[in-house]
């Protein structure tokens, strides 16, 4: 029996007697038991202690059937915790899938070679679609290539014939050419006649040996190579499910194509797209996805009842299915509302940059002809276009704003006939380097540097107006660069506000600045005048929707809302999907999305970046370089031969009283016009009314009393007024 089994006596009767407490050890399963003597027992009869026996072998085989389980258990629970093992398992698992995956694609690809499969699914879509256009030429160059199949295969034979002429002729022809020179070798005496064929007999057979000797590996590590072009295929794709996914792929690229797009989009679980893939049809690639720069480009069709302006609103989920960062995605839409034209930066591509300023060392500019600004995000150079412009730009603090503005004055300083004039109502040290080349150049919060930016921009406008007098005389509809050059006035002027909205919103010089700008950007164009405004946010209080309307360039870094981001690139520009607000602050810090640099609607653009510390100042040397280069060319530095105008901080307003007014009184409400007529540059008298007229004479000891509420002005009080006011200056000198 069993050393399971529990200790057992046979009594008189023939029954057996069990231990209870030896059972209840079986049943804990204990490997071996003590024989224990009887304290309390029953009588089983012979089936009912067979039954026991078998009952007992049981639950003992369990227990190591559960034993066992629980082994295997922890062993794969270690294996599963072990990280080289899960990793190599996973690799050997994505490796094999990728090399199906790859023999899969090769199938298809010789199935559509063979049955002219893209074609029949091209116009299996347009007829879903409705697309008869389409239609018809895909159906015409589906017929085009089964044509062009036909005539190969018809000339097939001929090419077979041809090949053997050949082939034979030219061993006819190197007959010959031996048969002669083994000749002349005789007859020479040079050498022995079959010393020739000898010698063209060893060359071939070292070539069969060669081609031998490279032909044998070659054919054993074929299946090998066949296998790597299988797994490069299959990856290509990029199909392996994600709890293949290693540490290793996180950084993989994946290859953007038609069938990538296609997955991509279809993830939005947009309802259209999904029910149109899932009818089998492939989507419509005007343009194939094909490289462009530092990425991949393509345009399709989208199905029915879906705009691309509704792809581009889900730019970041788009991105998500094409293994890219949400900036590495541009969706906008094409010449119809259902095209899609999609550009795909190659992963981590953008991590470059613009590079460096192409002119910092050395170059020049022709100003007609832009300057310098950045690169596309393919990567290609891009100009920033100055004559018959004007250039809006903004965005949050920090974003390159200024560099942005930088760089375009740096471009027009490297021409020599180029004016800068620059303002900046702010104290920063941006645009001090450029203090030496700027005809006119103002840097300061203060009200007084307020007043002289305000007296700049009225001189700017006279400009304007005189240059337009010139271009009647010189008959020219806009100033050429013959003409800019000719020293006539009507050389080119790029002037910058920065930090535009503190002067525009300045509560005493704000609305006459307003509408100076205004004037200047409607006018100054097509006489040589460029004016760049450069604010963090423009809003219809920050900024003139006039101003915001007549700037055909737009730089938009990134922006809080689609308010600014639409004054800055135009209206509709958000709706299109020309969207600054989905760059992000210090993430794509200097990267702007640009309108009006060329024939798109707009364009990303990582901007070339100027410094201006102590430690590494790449202005200077530049405006240092365009100082000497207008010293050789004979020319004095643009806009300083007439002097900037006199800027008026402060104004006596009784001494103007004196000289506006005779000997009889004056209705108050009469002398703000007299006032601002005896000096109009003057703003504070522009905007003078009766009321805060009477309240200034007031504190300054002139009454004015309401004679049948006309309160009129007498003179002789004004000049009472005037004379305690001088009285008083002397004594305060004394």
């Amino acid at each position: 029996m069993s050393s399971t089994q529990p200790d057992r006596t046979d009594n008189s009767a023939g029954a057996t007697v069990y231990d209870l407490s030896a059972r209840r050890a079986s049943a804990s399963l204990s490997t071996e038991l003590e024989p224990q003597h009887v304290v309390e027992g029953v009588l089983l009869t012979d089936e009912e202690n067979a039954a026991l026996d078998r009952r007992i072998e049981r639950n003992g085989g369990i227990a190591r059937v559960r034993h066992a389980r629980a082994t295997v258990a922890r062993t794969v629970q270690v294996v599963r915790q072990h990280e080289p093992t899960v990793k190599a398992t996973r690799t050997v698992l994505s490796s094999s899938l990728y090399v199906v995956q790859g023999f899969e694609s090769w199938a298809r690809r010789l199935w559509d070679a063979g049955t002219f499969g893209v074609y029949r699914r091209q116009i299996k879509a347009a007829e879903a679609m409705g697309d008869q256009e389409a239609l018809q030429d895909w159906t015409e160059r589906k017929e085009l290539a089964q044509e062009r199949r036909h005539r190969r295969l018809m000339d097939l034979p001929g090419m077979a014939a041809g090949l053997a002429r050949v082939t034979a002729g030219s061993v006819a022809a190197l007959l010959v050419v031996l048969l002669v020179i083994s000749t002349l070798v005789q007859v020479t005496d040079t050498g022995r006649f079959l010393a020739v064929w000898e010698g063209v007999l060893d060359a071939i057979g070292w070539i069969i040996t060669a081609v031998t000797v490279v032909w044998t590996p070659f054919v054993v590590s074929l299946p090998a190579l066949i296998v790597l072009g299988a797994w490069r295929e299959g990856r290509r794709l990029g199909r392996a499910p994600g709890w293949l996914a290693t540490a290793a792929d996180a950084d993989a690229d994946v290859t953007i194509d038609e069938t990538t797009i296609a997955r991509a989009l279809e993830a939005l679980r947009i309802p259209q797209i999904t029910a149109y893939i899932k009818q089998g049809l492939p989507l419509q690639y005007i343009t194939t996805a094909r490289k462009d720069g530092r990425g991949t480009h393509a345009v399709l069709r989208l199905p029915a009842g879906v705009t691309a302006e509704k792809i581009a609103r889900r730019r970041g989920d788009l991105a998500t299915g094409l293994h890219r960062l949400s900036k590495e995605v541009w969706p906008t839409t094409g010449s119809e509302a259902g095209i899609l034209d999609l550009w795909v930066a190659d992963k981590g591509a953008l991590a470059e940059g613009a590079g460096a300023y192409p002119l910092l060392h050395e170059g020049s500019v022709d100003i007609f002809k832009g300057v310098p600004f950045g690169r596309t995000l393919r990567g290609e150079p891009i100009t920033c276009p100055v004559l018959e412009r004007n250039t809006i730009g903004g965005g949050m603090p920090g974003q390159g704003k200024s560099s942005a503005a930088r760089c375009v004055m740096a471009g027009a300083a490297l021409d020599p006939t180029a004016e800068l004039r620059i303002w900046v109502p702010d104290a920063n040290f941006d645009f001090e380097a450029f203090k030496p080349r700027c005809s006119r150049y103002v840097m300061g919060a203060e009200d007084e540097k307020i007043a002289e930016i305000l007296e700049h921009l009225r001189e700017l406008h006279e400009e304007v107006q005189s240059r337009g007098e010139l271009l009647i005389k010189h008959e020219e509809p806009a100033v050429t660069r013959k003409l800019a050059s000719a020293g006539v006035g009507l050389h080119p002027i790029v002037a910058l506000l920065e930090e535009a909205h503190v002067a525009i919103q300045h509560a005493t010089y704000g609305a006459e600045i307003s509408q100076l700008l205004v004037d200047i950007v409607r006018l100054g164009r097509k006489r040589a005048i460029h004016l760049f405004l450069s604010t963090q946010a423009p809003t219809k209080d920050s900024m003139p929707r006039d101003v915001t309307r007549n700037c055909s360039n737009g730089i938009a870094f990134a922006v809080g809302d689609h308010v600014a981001n639409d004054a800055l690139l135009g209206q509709g520009a958000y709706a299109a999907g020309h969207r600054a607000t989905e760059l992000i602050p210090g993430t794509d810090k200097g990267t702007a999305v640009v309108k009006g640099f060329s024939g798109e609607r707009s364009e990303i653009v990582q901007v070339y970046f100027l410094d201006v510390s102590r430690n590494n100042d790449q202005v200077t040397p530049i405006i240092t370089r365009s100082l000497a280069a207008i010293e050789a060319a004979g020319r004095g530095l643009p806009g300083t031969a007439v002097a900037a105008p006199a800027v008026e901080v402060s104004r006596n307003l009784l001494e103007d009283l004196d000289a506006v007014m005779g000997e009889e009184p004056i209705r108050v409400a009469d002398l703000p016009a007299l006032l601002a007529q005896h000096a109009p540059r003057w703003t504070p008298y522009r905007s003078l009314t009766g009321k805060a007229l009477r309240d200034q004479l007031a504190e300054l000891g002139v009454k004015v009393p309401s004679t049948k509420n006309t309160y009129p002005v007498d003179p002789v009080t004004v000049r009472d007024a005037l004379a305690r006011q001088a009285t008083s200056d002397l004594d305060d000198e004394s």
